[in-house]
């Protein structure tokens, strides 16, 4: 298992400079391709007698289209030379924007962005919502933290549950994983559980044993905020990525109290590889 083709998702109107850095990273590495996708609506303008203003749609798409095309130039720049095939995908339509990303995605084996930003009214036009992303793509979603260097894979921390999204998240890091300095297998669990934690974990590092990567393991009882723990004891170790699965418990309940994705999402502190 390899990551033959990447995708690398680009914020129109940002300079995507850590993701492009990650993306030639990673490119090299893997002898990968690499797809550069951008996605834009138009601006819906409509006045209360039901009229758009002509001359400000065509601003608002000539705005667009440039803003497009130095996505493209940044992309290219970044990567001529360095990963071959590159292809550029871009869409300005009236569509979901998550929507175009996603469906775009059965052409690689990863995603490469950075931080989810969430919906807002005031950037509908241009934000892509990450989260919709790692939900529908079916393909692991690489989240790279603003002014990234690297990816330098000397040490890998695994948020480890028991849940399918972890096992998911697992697998699709094993190309990482294979090529890590160390592997840390970390589970953070309820003081009751600590005891019966050490047999899943076990399994975990003798399952990776066998597809030729060492782990060692820990297990921490949780203190009531997993997210700050995680990020805290991921630190310590000087992780270069974390890899996780999404969203195990329900978007709902992550957004509406706070929970582990999203804060692996919306603030990484490192390179993050989610799966759901």
């Amino acid at each position: 298992m390899t990551y033959s083709t990447v995708m690398t998702h680009m914020d129109v109107g940002s300079e995507n400079s850590g993701v492009l850095r990650v993306t030639t990273a990673l490119a090299k590495r893997f002898g990968a391709g690499v797809i550069g996708i951008a996605a834009c609506q138009p601006i819906q303008m409509v006045y209360g007698d039901g009229y758009v203003a002509g001359d400000m749609i065509q601003e608002n798409l000539a705005e667009i289209a440039l803003e497009m095309k130095e996505a493209e130039a940044r992309f290219r720049s970044a990567l001529t030379g360095k990963a071959a095939p590159l292809q550029w995908r871009s869409v300005n339509a009236s569509v979901q924007l998550s929507d175009f990303v996603v469906r775009e995605a059965r052409a690689a084996d990863l995603i490469i962005t950075g931080p989810d930003l969430g919906w807002s009214a005031f950037d509908a036009s241009r934000r892509v919502v990450i989260s919709d992303v790692v939900l529908q793509a079916g393909r692991p979603v690489l989240i790279v933290p603003p002014g990234a260097e690297d990816l330098r894979l000397e040490r890998v921390v695994i948020a480890w549950k028991d849940t399918r999204e972890a096992r998911r998240a697992i697998v699709d890091a094993l190309p990482m994983l294979k090529m890590a300095g160390q592997v840390i297998v970390l589970e953070i669990t309820v003081e009751d559980d600590t005891k019966d934690a050490p047999g899943r974990l076990d399994d975990i590092t003798a399952w990776l044993h066998r597809h030729g990567v060492a782990s060692t393991y820990d297990v921490v009882a949780s203190i009531g905020d997993d997210a700050a723990q995680l990020n805290g004891l991921a630190e310590a170790q000087s992780a270069d990525l974390m890899v996780a699965g999404a969203y195990g418990h329900g978007r709902l309940r992550e957004w509406v109290l706070g929970g582990v994705t999203r804060n692996l999402l919306s603030h990484p502190s490192r390179c993050t590889l989610v799966s759901h």
